[in-house]
């Protein structure tokens, strides 16, 4: 794609969030070669009325009235819009013909705020990339009159009941009317395909810099867990991971250490993975002292739940786990089967038990250099690359 392009990125994800964000990183990616636009989600009245005393808030409404400018520019390509409005907060709505009034006037102002900053930055025409936001950004694509308007799916929220409740009707007319629809999984992509041709996987990208580089310290807090370590990193989340399989692997095997790195959610706290012995909590994290701790794992897991959010999930820390060369074993899903010759896929506990001690009874040079290769090919550059073919395609095809 020609370098002089102008793109428009708006997510469900502010770009301060603390943990992973793919549209972030795509626009990051974007910016060396191409002048961006990411869009913040602007604030709704019930988020400023329960989380008023947070940082987060704070700063939104010092934009909001006039203290702080509400374009911030991380490089020469790359702005960060955070919009000077409240939106009004309408999932709560009872009837979904009152959802679409208001949903219409949000997107409406939430579109003004979006060519003012156009105007500054002076962004004539622009492909737009929407990043899953089905209801502040429906009729973008009217009001803002992109080149493209491209959808962009990276989780199935239709399985979560935010989502769900007017999402079933919003997102199948937004995939419909997108003239191009991308995700970074198979199963994602086979399930826009339902309303788009259009549609495409396009994969995913990984930071791997960091992993493939490792700062060779070990932390603290590790140094004397007692080997082998099966080691987990990210959130630690019920509705994803499976709280039973964990328990399962450190009752069979209580010679193993499972060490669990990353924010938890209430059931993992009240778990009774607490009062286990060889469970190890380790807490959050600052993302940069992940791979120190990945490198002291003897075999990584990701012992996913499999239901409606999970199933056609990519899991980024797989890349992750590839980069520092780790064995890996991982729950059998749609998604997963891309890496199915480099990682153990399990389809129950027992072989999770298995393909662990599998993993630790064989791990040559040459399965550690592959692993690495692997999560090589899995660059942002490369996944912005495809994005941009995609585009292109579909613009000498229309």
């Amino acid at each position: 794609m020609n370098t002089n392009q102008n793109f428009v990125i708006i997510s469900i994800t502010p770009w301060d969030f603390e943990m992973g964000n793919n549209a972030k990183n795509l626009a990051l990616e974007m910016s060396l070669n191409q002048k961006v636009l990411y869009v913040n989600p602007p604030l709704d009245r019930i988020t400023v009325f329960k989380e008023k005393g947070t940082p987060q808030v704070k700063k939104r409404l010092d934009i909001i009235n006039g203290k702080t400018d509400c374009l911030e520019m991380i490089n020469q390509n790359l702005y960060v819009l955070t919009p000077s409005i409240v939106i009004e907060s309408i999932n709560w709505l009872p009837f979904k013909f009152l959802f679409d009034f208001v949903n219409k006037i949000n997107n409406q102002n939430f579109a003004s705020e979006i060519k003012k900053a156009l105007q500054r930055i002076n962004f004539a025409d622009f492909y737009l990339i929407n990043d899953s936001d089905m209801f502040r950004s429906f009729y973008l694509k009217e009001y803002l009159k992109p080149i493209k308007y491209i959808y962009y799916s990276r989780d199935n929220l239709m399985a979560v009941d935010y989502w769900k409740k007017f999402g079933r009707f919003y997102e199948p007319e937004l995939v419909s009317k997108s003239d191009v629809a991308i995700a970074n999984s198979l199963y994602l992509s086979e399930e826009l395909k339902k309303y788009n041709d259009k549609s495409f996987d396009v994969g995913q990208g990984c930071d791997l810099d960091m992993f493939a580089n490792i700062d060779i310290a070990v932390p603290d807090d590790i140094k004397d867990i007692k080997g082998p370590i099966i080691g987990y990193t990210g959130a630690l989340f019920s509705l994803r991971l499976d709280i039973n399989l964990l328990i399962f692997i450190a009752k069979s095997k209580p010679e193993w250490s499972i060490v669990l790195v990353g924010p938890e959610d209430e059931l993992f706290k009240k778990s009774a993975l607490h009062r286990m012995k060889n469970v190890h909590f380790l807490g959050n994290k600052p993302p940069h002292t992940l791979p120190q701790y990945i490198a002291q794992f003897d075999v990584c897991v990701n012992p996913q739940l499999i239901n409606e959010v999970t199933i056609g999930n990519y899991p980024r820390k797989i890349d992750e786990y590839l980069a520092v060369g780790k064995p890996i074993v991982a729950t059998n899903t749609k998604a997963m089967e891309i890496f199915s010759p480099h990682v153990y896929l399990a389809n129950n506990f027992y072989e999770y038990i298995k393909f662990i001690s599998i993993s630790l009874s064989a791990n040559s040079f040459e399965q550690i250099k592959n692993r690495k290769n692997i999560a090589l090919s899995h660059t942002w550059a490369n996944n912005v690359k495809k994005i941009f073919e995609v585009i292109e395609k579909c613009s000498i095809t229309t």
